[in-house]
Formats: structure tokens, sequence, C-alpha cells
């Protein structure tokens, strides 16, 4: 089963008591294999940092949780992606090097570990004084296009989800003038009640 990244303990930060703190909402957007409790994990930690006040804060938070996640998930599979294409890499490199007509077939071979070929590869990239690094950079160069919009993905996550925070920022700021200014109306209805009672009692006087 693929892990999600786990978040640390912390005195501000601490583990979740229970699994979801907001249950009213839709089932966390999952793919197969991803583990459900590290999900739960993230929106408690997440919730407990930002403290939502209001529906608003809690629906905002969610989305923070799920795009956290989503740039998460991107950067795994990308290294996924380099790793299930590591064959093409590795014969698009040592082709130059053998004969081309096998170079494939000894990749996919390599790929799936067989002794044989393991041992060919290595010999083949040591003679070349090459090692994995270019493997995986040939691998890379393959699939850059695909990388590139990985990493694009992930950036437009980032920066919604730095929306969504600015938002939450927005929303409380709002909030506190709202009651700052309704304090004061109170206050200042006091305060004309208070003055009008100590005239009325020097007048009586």
């Amino acid at each position: 089963m693929i892990e999600a990244p786990q978040l640390p303990s912390s005195p501000t930060n601490p583990p979740p008591a229970t699994a979801t703190t907001m249950p009213w909402l839709p089932p966390p957007p999952l793919i197969s294999g991803e583990n459900a409790a590290a999900y739960d994990d993230m929106l408690a930690r997440i919730s407990g940092t930002l403290k939502p006040a209001d529906i608003l804060e809690e629906i905002w938070v969610r989305d923070v949780v799920d795009l956290v996640w989503d740039a998460f998930r991107l950067r795994r599979l990308k290294a996924h992606l380099l790793a299930a294409a590591a064959h093409e890499g590795m014969a698009k490199l040592i082709g130059p090097l053998l004969d081309w007509d096998f170079t494939d077939q000894i990749a996919r071979r390599w790929a799936v570990g067989d002794e044989d070929a393991v041992q060919t590869v290595e010999a083949t990239l040591a003679a070349a004084g090459l090692t994995m690094d270019a493997v995986m950079a040939r691998t890379l160069g393959l699939k850059i296009h695909e990388i590139e919009r990985i990493d694009r993905m992930a950036m437009a996550a980032e920066a919604r989800r730095n929306a969504i925070l600015r938002e939450i920022e927005r929303h409380r700021a709002s909030f506190a003038r709202t009651l700052r200014r309704a304090v004061e109306d109170v206050e200042d209805a006091d305060f004309k009640v208070v003055a009008a009672q100590e005239t009325a009692r020097e007048e009586a006087a």
C-alpha cells in the first residue's frame, strides 16, 4: 500500500484524537492504494492548527487538506513514473553500447530483476563509466513533458492552497472588524445611558 507523508507531532499540532473531524463533508478524494487513515490524520492536524470558526472555514480547511494531499500525491507519482519508465531510459542509454536488436529485451529483463540481465547492464555501465544517475537522467529526458505537466499541476495546487489560506485570513480579519464595531456600538450605547443617568441625578440634586 502506498503511504502518504506523515505530519510530525508538536505541542501546537497534536496527534488526532479521532479520525475525521468534519464527517458531513464528502468522502476524501483518495485513489487506489492511498491510506485513508493518513488522510484523516492530516485533516485532523491541519484542522487543529487552523481551528475553523464556522462552516465556511471548515469547508476551506477541507479544501486546503485536499490540495496539500494532491501536491504530495503528484510528487509521489512523479517519482513512481520515473521508476516505472527506468527500463526505457536504460534501453536508450545502453543501446549505443550493445547490440540494438537486444537492448529492449535486456532492459525489460533488467527491470524485473533477471540476474543475467542485471549483470550485463552493470558491466556495460561500469565499462562506460556510467551509473544509475545516468539511467535516470536519460529516463527524465524521455518523460520530461509528463514531468513538467506534473510539476505545473503541483504548483497550481499549492497556489490554490495559498489562496484559500489568504481567504481565511481575510475572512477572520473581516469578522474581527465587524465584532470590534459591534463592541464599540455597545460601549457607546452604554456610555450614553450612563451619561444620561448621571445628568438626571445631577438635575434631581
